[in-house]
């Protein structure tokens, strides 16, 4: 791996893409191979196994069958190392390119890389990693424990432990596979511990590794301090950190209220139930739309009021630097706070009385126009190969993909295969795109020149 990253004649986006590329193509020839599948398993084909294989290492979720019903215990263990290096890799992979090349590219390039890290510094790589890698075989083996109290009694102990795991790594990678059937989580609708511990891997996994370590490092301080003084610690955090931390709660607040508003009445999602459960119902879904991919409710009974929200919140994504899709959080919030400033006639952007640089607005709506015209693009061809299907459906499926959540009408197994390939190059895109977007950009250094500044009317 370090002659490829140091000999091949490619650039960093370039190598980053093959790396993925190449576990993508070996994850589907080992998930092909009939040792990995159940004796009177449904007949698949290679190109079912590809999508699968795309789909588990872009930590989608999209899938044409159940992985239960297709893939005995050796097969389900491949996809859960490839979901873990879904998860993991991207970071690994910058963070990797980053050590071995750091002295050959160029200090923009660095910073860059940097950003993609969610590292302000590139001091102690290594112990940087390490505490990734910490960090997140943690958390999965403390929450998979957890999902043993309830799923032990469920399936007996050999079942139980091994569901747990696959579960409990799906849900931090944000991958939305699961291993128990064709409905998702939905035969947990109701049961608090998978709701709960499945929304707080997902949570864990989407806040980004750089804001876990600073959260770690100021929790340290503040338990061996004295006195201990809580309004300090959260005062010590990055900016970066309280962005995602404040931005994540808004979003998690009223993307649950409206949720819980447009299906409050409907008897044939939450309507039937109580005020707790409708509203531990709508928190899921709303944590799960931040590209986890997993669901308790079916999104073909939903209103298309709620799917809209849904796919707003498919779009936003989570932090930068963690194992979550989308146009990320930190994106969604620096937009916002454009809009306040030009509402308010700032000329700078602001947060917790530090002001973002204009190179940072410009990678921002870079981003942002990147997303759209791939999710412009990926949607007109499905439509144009997908004639028979729900326009709205499609959409979703689009955005689901691109944004690498996971999250299905029902429509995935009805795409024929030009509209699986379609979606599968969405997936590609929505797990190493934005970060290849920004490399690129920062690697064609032209001369700058100045023109005459001029005005237009826009409105």
């Amino acid at each position: 791996m370090k002659k490829f990253f140091k000999l091949a004649p490619l650039s960093i986006t370039q190598r980053l893409s093959a790396s993925f590329l190449i576990v993508i193509i070996i994850g589907s020839f080992l998930l092909s191979l009939p040792m990995m599948h159940y004796p009177h398993a449904p007949k698949t084909t290679y190109l079912e196994h590809l999508f699968t294989s795309a789909s588990m290492v872009s930590v989608t979720g999209l899938a044409v069958f159940p992985i239960g019903d297709v893939y005995n215990g050796l097969g389900q263990t491949i996809a859960i190392i490839l979901m873990q290096i879904g998860g993991l890799g991207l970071v690994s992979l910058i963070a990797f390119s980053y050590y071995t090349l750091r002295k050959k590219i160029s200090i923009t390039d660095q910073t860059m890389l940097q950003s993609s890290l969610s590292k302000d510094s590139s001091k102690d790589l290594k112990r940087y990693l390490y505490s990734v890698y910490k960090l997140t075989f943690f958390v999965e083996a403390v929450f998979a424990l957890i999902l043993m109290i309830d799923f032990i009694p469920h399936y007996g102990w050999k079942n139980g432990i091994f569901n747990s795991i696959f579960l409990a790594v799906s849900a931090f990678c944000n991958a939305g596979f699961d291993n128990l059937g064709s409905n998702s989580l939905n035969s947990f609708t109701l049961n608090p511990i998978v709701n709960f511990a499945v929304a707080f891997l997902i949570i864990s996994g989407g806040l980004g590794f750089g804001n876990w370590r600073d959260i770690v490092h100021r929790l340290q301080q503040f338990v061996f301090s004295r006195p201990r003084n809580i309004k300090l610690t959260i005062k010590k955090l990055s900016v970066q950190t309280k962005l995602v931390l404040s931005t994540t709660v808004i979003i998690l607040t009223i993307g649950t209220f409206l949720s819980w508003l447009f299906e409050h009445d409907n008897p044939a999602t939450i309507g039937n139930y109580n005020f707790f459960q409708q509203i531990m119902v709508s928190f899921f879904q709303t944590v799960t739309m931040r590209t986890a991919g997993f669901s308790t409710i079916d999104f073909t009974q939903t209103n298309f009021a709620t799917n809209f929200v849904y796919m707003v919140q498919m779009i936003i994504g989570g932090a930068p630097g963690g194992t979550a899709g989308g146009v990320k959080i930190t994106v969604a919030a620096i937009l916002f706070l454009l809009f306040k400033a030009e509402l308010r006639g700032r000329s700078e952007v602001t947060f917790h009385y530090r002001s973002f640089s204009q190179r940072l607005i410009k990678q921002t709506l870079t981003v942002l126009i990147f997303y759209f015209i791939v999710l412009m693009t990926g949607y007109l061809l499905l439509l144009e190969f997908e004639k028979s299907l729900s326009p709205f459906s499609l959409l979703f499926e689009t955005i689901s993909a691109l944004a690498t959540v996971g999250v299905s009408m029902n429509l995935t197994p009805e795409l024929s295969d030009v509209g699986r390939l379609i979606i599968m190059s969405l997936m590609f895109i929505g797990r190493v795109g934005p970060v290849t977007v920004l490399l690129s950009l920062r690697q064609r250094q032209e001369k700058t020149v100045h023109y005459a500044k001029t005005d237009i009317f826009i409105g």
